[in-house]
């Protein structure tokens, strides 16, 4: 690999403290604006990076709402394809349609498009949590919390954040749901796992600084979430409810240390969570995101935060099942957010919160002091002066080879080798060994980023040349799985590459048992050379605590493949640290280290 640069170019300065011609604006604005258009800056839908012609009832609706309903800006997902509602096909999965990315050039062509039609700036949000490639197709995918954690480098933190600010700006995205503060402390965690930096609150605490910090370099808005923290539940909140049940004084200890050294560091937003915590608020059925006692009590009043507070979005199960859009909106207004994001309907979110300040329950000094913070984010993104991109340089400002070295950099030095006790690491097999390599597939369906495996294996093909290799999923017949230990008998190495996904809403986090299985099995043969990589969820070790070597990549891609087959033939160091514990196999810290041994082939 080559040299690596320090910093890359970003599509925007650093933000900057509002100027008095900023303050002019934000002033004049929001004395002109009526209740109605007042409430509708706290409303942000989502919408699908895709092209979305202008003769299409998909723009006809966003347009709208920009033109018309005057909503505060959008939140950028990616697209999906319908698919169709068969049972026996395994590759579709049970969703009803398969998740894509966006398209770069299709994003910055349609935020321009609504930002033309608005009569206010927009202001645009987006997931970025892997980086702009994480939501869109081309821009650069990098490694998400865990796997930078891992590295112990705080500047490959910062790094990351303004790369990813960069690109995102390019595309007319502002504000970046990033990072992740969450203090992973639950290993059956369905929906933060590799997405937290740790379970280590200062751990934690220092990367996301250093991330947010990248962020705000880059110029984009910064978040932390999910408040007041969502680490400790084995409940998916895409899904139902989660209930947090620690002492006020546990969460101080933990969950909000993260909070308070982004608050300290400046940190331009704070996403609330969809989950009860009953120290804080102990009414029944009530979220953080609906919680006065929380939002306002915990974050505005005691840690003295005073930027945007926005919630999660507002169509997860664990809101949108218990509380009409009318309704939900005007909670979480009330309770003190000033973003109600991605509604299940918008219009009715907006009516609800206009309704809920004409009858009191929202006083109007509160739902200024929400509009007013959001035009002082909108102005000191310069949005007020310009809010359009240049489509045609994004090309120039998004992907590439010199941003994926970083991504690829930080791949490489997350990688963490917990165990090697027959010292296999580096593998050295000879012309003739035989080797196989297995795919182990959480499940089939719902692959986003590309198949599993299309760089491991082809990358292992080129220094094994006669190697064979099998994917098995969760459908793996009993008699394919038979075939597979026959061919392990025969085998001088066995390489296996589990690839176990936390996906929102899936409610799946493992190995199917026949997979555990097997992997047990071959294990448990003390003649028999294994070595596992971990792709993903990293937990997925305790499951299979006889493996006798087991490297962790904690993410999927090309990069950590790469990455991953390098250093298992001794072509790069492994030095990563496990930022995580799992109790009765590894402590919080564990890692071998490994020099660089071999040449490439």
């Amino acid at each position: 690999m080559g040299v690596v640069p320090a910093a890359l170019p970003a599509a925007r300065g650093p933000l900057a403290p509002l100027d008095a011609r900023g303050e002019a604006w934000v002033k004049r604005t929001l004395r002109r604006m009526t209740l109605q258009e007042k409430a509708a800056q706290l409303v942000v839908p989502g919408l699908n990076g895709v092209y979305t012609p202008t003769d299409s009832a998909a723009f006809e609706r966003l347009r709208r709402l920009a033109r018309e309903a005057r909503v505060g800006g959008f939140h950028v997902f990616g697209g999906s394809e319908a698919l169709p509602p068969v049972l026996l096909d395994p590759a579709y999965g049970t969703s009803g349609g398969r998740m894509t990315k966006a398209a770069p050039l299709a994003v910055a062509a349609l935020l321009n498009r609504l930002q033309e039609a608005a009569a206010l700036p927009l202001l645009v949000t987006a997931d970025f949590e892997g980086g702009a490639g994480y939501i869109v197709e081309g821009a650069t995918r990098l490694p998400r919390a865990m796997a930078i954690a891992a590295s112990r480098d705080e500047g490959l933190a910062e790094r990351a954040g303004r790369l990813a600010a960069g690109e995102g700006r390019a595309l007319g995205v502002h504000v970046d749901l990033y990072p992740v503060v969450d203090v992973n402390d639950n290993p059956r965690n369905p929906v933060i796992n590799v997405r937290s930096f740790g379970e280590d609150p200062a751990s934690v605490s220092r990367m996301a600084v250093a991330y947010l910090r990248g962020i705000r370099a880059g110029g984009m808005l910064s978040t932390a979430k999910h408040f007041p923290g969502h680490g400790d539940t084995a409940t998916d909140t895409h899904l139902e409810l989660a209930v947090v049940d620690k002492t006020r004084s546990a969460l101080e200890a933990v969950e909000l240390r993260p909070f308070e050294a982004a608050i300290a560091a400046g940190v331009d937003a704070v996403m609330s969570s969809h989950i009860r915590l009953p120290a804080l608020d102990p009414t029944e059925g009530r979220p953080a995101t609906l919680s006065r006692p929380i939002l306002t009590g915990l974050l505005r009043r005691e840690l003295g935060f005073d930027g945007l507070v926005f919630t999660d979005s507002m169509s997860m199960r664990a809101i949108s099942e218990r509380f009409a859009p009318d309704q939900a909106a005007a909670l979480a207004v009330a309770a003190g957010a000033d973003v109600v994001l991605d509604p299940p309907d918008p219009d009715a979110a907006v009516r609800g919160i206009r309704e809920a300040v004409e009858n009191g329950a929202i006083g109007r000094a509160q739902i200024d002091r929400s509009v007013e913070r959001l035009l002082r984010a909108k102005a000191r993104l310069g949005l007020d002066r310009r809010r359009l991109v240049a489509v045609e340089a994004v090309p120039e400002a998004v992907g590439g080879r010199e941003r994926a070295a970083v991504a690829e950099e930080i791949a490489a030095r997350a990688l963490t080798l917990v165990k090697d006790d027959a010292g296999l690491v580096p593998l050295r097999p000879s012309a003739a060994s035989r080797v196989l390599v297995l795919s182990l597939i959480d499940y089939a369906g719902g692959w986003r980023e590309g198949a599993p495996g299309r760089v491991f294996v082809p990358e292992l093909k080129r220094r094994c040349p006669g190697l064979v290799a099998l994917e098995l999923s969760d459908r793996t017949g009993a008699g394919e799985m038979d075939l597979v230990r026959e061919l392990a008998r025969s085998s001088d190495l066995v390489i296996a590459a589990t690839y176990v996904r936390v996906v929102s809403a899936s409610g799946r986090m493992d190995l199917a048992p026949s997979q555990q299985a097997l992997l047990d099995e071959l294990a448990g043969d003390g003649e028999r050379r294994l070595v596992v990589v971990a792709f993903g969820n990293p937990y997925v070790a305790a499951a299979v605590p006889r493996v006798p070597s087991l490297l962790l990549t904690y993410e999927f891609g090309d990069a950590p493949e790469t990455a991953a087959v390098r250093a298992l033939f001794g072509e790069r160091p492994i030095a990563g640290r496990l930022p995580v514990s799992m109790p009765g196999l590894f402590a919080l810290g564990q890692g071998l280290d490994r020099a660089a041994s071999g040449a490439r082939p």
